[in-house]
């Protein structure tokens, strides 16, 4: 690969060639790739994206790590829509707002695009069964993704893993294990297995090309905005992956010349779990908490990815904020309601740390916001319908639906 000098591990700074199946450092850090940015240069500008037709997650290639001759197999991900709330701005106090909604990914979650990039490199390095473990999205998009790619799956849940994406593993022929236990439990038991039987390793603690996949929504969000970076990024924190990927596809854009600046990442971690954010408020080391959340995508009590994830956040000069089960609920109801957006709990959690932050004017009012929606609402349906009024019931009688509408408080005009 030109375009990838090596991978080096952000603890000790050893350098390895960038394989296909290189996982994690001798010293245990996590690996990132190292991009040649003079050479991608030579090949890469806003003239070559405006020309290309590949609207997948690939029309970046240059800026990702797979060899030149590779073609990606497997599902259509990437191009997700942006939108522009001048409603939701003017109610939060700030001049514009944008929503990236990557719940409409093949799977629904952003976790498609560090599983496209897992699946690939796989290929890349003859593998033809792939494994991982997760709170459910990661597990159903490598799920979906190897199925389409023809690949064998073997993942591990734990047990509370909403049925949503449980369903989405059984149909996708996964061999699905479901772990009485925590994520951490979850985690162990996929490690032993995968280093036992030989598998390819799609977990972010230790295969370092998952954020370089999530990374494309940072790329994306770039082009979308017409390469005008915007000044706050808001995005959901569990393992920290999608946050130092998020990171990682600025930091690319701004060292090949695209964008001004690097915008500053808010990260949004749940109360009841929350050891990232717990890390960057304290400026000490992160240390393992418990996974009390309904928010279940980003109960991650031992974060895989918190060097990665602590590093971005600081390195963007960025803000750290918490919030309840019960601001998440709030913030599901109130995008839906005010843009259409339909997100999971853990996927509008971003937006949660938004409206707290703004409700105590912690942004700016002259700020340009993106909110990242990483999953979509009915990956959790049961979490969604309680967070829900009950609908009106009345029989096929025009004057019985008037009389329940009126005793609901509902004017009917």
């Amino acid at each position: 690969m030109k375009n990838v000098k090596c991978c080096k591990c952000v603890k000790c700074d050893k350098e390895y060639e960038a394989c296909a199946n290189i996982t994690t450092c001798e010293c245990g850090g996590i690996l990132d790739v190292i991009y040649d940015y003079d050479y991608i240069k030579t090949i890469f500008n806003k003239e070559v994206l405006k020309n290309r037709e590949d609207q997948t997650m690939w029309r970046y290639r240059e800026l990702l790590p797979i060899e030149a001759d590779t073609i990606p197999k497997g599902l259509r991900v990437g191009n997700s829509p942006i939108y522009k709330t001048d409603k939701i701005a003017k109610m939060l106090n700030i001049k514009e707002l944008y929503i990236k909604d990557d719940g409409i990914n093949p799977t629904s979650s952003l976790k498609d695009r560090a599983s496209a990039m897992a699946v690939t490199k796989a290929i890349e390095a003859g593998y033809d069964t792939i494994a991982c473990s997760s709170t459910g999205n990661a597990a159903s998009s490598l799920a979906g993704n190897a199925a389409a790619a023809g690949l064998k799956t073997y993942i591990f849940v734990p047990s509370r893993a909403p049925k949503g994406k449980v369903a989405q593993l059984l149909m996708f022929g996964s061999n699905l294990t479901s772990v009485l236990g925590s994520y951490e439990e979850t985690f162990d038991l996929s490690k032993k297995a995968i280093e036992k039987y030989g598998w390819y390793n799609r977990n972010a603690a230790i295969n370092p090309y998952l954020s370089e996949g999530k990374k494309t929504v940072a790329l994306e969000i770039c082009e979308q905005l017409q390469f005008e970076a915007p000044d706050f990024v808001c995005v959901s924190v569990g393992d920290g992956c999608t946050i130092a990927g998020v990171y990682k596809g600025f930091y690319d854009m701004y060292n090949v010349g695209l964008i001004e600046k690097i915008p500053r990442l808010i990260s949004v971690q749940a109360e009841g779990c929350c050891p990232i954010n717990t890390a960057v408020l304290s400026n000490k080391d992160w240390t393992p908490q418990e996974e009390n959340t309904y928010a279940d995508s980003i109960a991650v009590g031992v974060p895989r990815n918190a060097d990665k994830a602590i590093k971005a956040i600081k390195d963007s000069n960025g803000i750290a904020v918490n919030v309840t089960d019960d601001e998440i609920r709030s913030a599901q109801r109130f995008l839906a309601k005010e843009c259409g957006v339909f997100g999971e709990p853990a996927g509008v959690t971003a937006t949660a740390g938004l409206i707290k932050l703004c409700n105590k004017n912690a942004i700016p009012h002259d700020a340009t916001v993106v909110s990242i929606v990483t999953g979509n609402g009915l990956k959790d349906i049961e979490s969604a319908i309680e967070n829900c009024n009950e609908p009106v019931r009345c029989k096929n009688s025009l004057p019985e639906f008037e009389a329940a509408m009126k005793e609901h408080n509902i004017i009917v005009k």
